[in-house]
């Protein structure tokens, strides 16, 4: 079944075109790919998935669904998340704080309920509370729970913006460059836990520059260049598309596909 479908989407800055008639889709419980060279429009894709930015024109759609210029917190309720390049935390919150706050999202407390403190929104918050400790549970972050996220490490971060966005109960989870700035320990951690979140029945649209890792989880990759879909297919098709090792690798090979069965 069709998750998410992109139709056409285009997007400019200026004179700049970042994304530039792109139409894609991703398919329930795909792990899928989408890298280019730096500047090739990826992030500013999911920023148009996510309701960051609007799109000059195209549409969006998941599961059918019309969610072209929906705002974050619309496509977040849709059942559509992401992290983001450089992890962003609430440092004067602990790390439980910070996943709480994406549990939010679902919160059906209203204002007064909140400001009165009234028994359906005191079980609502406990559930909250829960939750938001078996994400950190989940990410392997659960005995640093009450420490402030200013004291984390990179790597934790990341991890504790993972948690953020998996307590929003997503259905598609969209990760911009997770592997960026992990040591070799901790991407290979990061590839069994995005295995993981596959298993439970989340799907996944990946950004990342790390081939190898690309090639290991992805069922499919989309390939830009200058905002536009160059390609599309399996990892073996892509490490084979000569224009994608033109353009990307400058001639180079593509790290092998046997690297899935590492």
């Amino acid at each position: 079944m069709t998750l998410l479908e992109t139709r056409e989407l285009r997007k400019s800055f200026g004179g700049l075109v970042a994304v530039d008639g792109v139409s894609f889709t991703v398919e329930s419980g795909q792990i899928k790919a989408l890298i280019g060279p730096n500047g090739a429009g990826k992030t500013t894709l999911f920023n148009l998935v996510t309701g960051l930015i609007p799109p000059d024109r195209g549409t969006v759609r998941f599961k059918g669904k019309d969610l072209t210029g929906r705002k974050p917190y619309q496509v977040a309720r849709a059942g559509v998340s992401r992290t983001f390049q450089n992890p962003s935390l609430f440092g004067r919150m602990n790390v439980l704080e910070n996943v709480m706050v994406g549990r939010h999202s679902r919160s059906r407390s209203e204002f007064w309920g909140c400001a009165l403190r009234l028994p359906g929104q005191r079980r609502e918050e406990a559930q909250i509370r829960e939750t938001a400790f078996q994400e950190l549970s989940f990410v392997g972050l659960c005995p640093l729970a009450l420490f402030p996220a200013a004291a984390l490490t990179f790597g934790q971060r990341r991890m504790a913006e993972l948690a953020r966005a998996l307590a929003t109960g997503p259905e598609m989870l969209l990760l911009d460059e997770p592997a960026s700035g992990l040591n070799t320990s901790e991407k290979r951690e990061l590839a069994d836990l995005i295995r993981r979140i596959r298993q439970r029945g989340i799907t996944v649209l990946l950004v990342e520059h790390d081939m190898s890792m690309v090639m290991r989880l992805s069922d499919a990759v989309v390939v830009l260049h200058n905002g536009a879909k160059i390609a599309e297919g399996t990892p073996a098709e892509i490490q084979s598309n000569e224009e994608v090792v033109r353009v990307y690798l400058g001639g180079d090979t593509l790290p092998s596909t046997d690297a899935r069965r590492s």
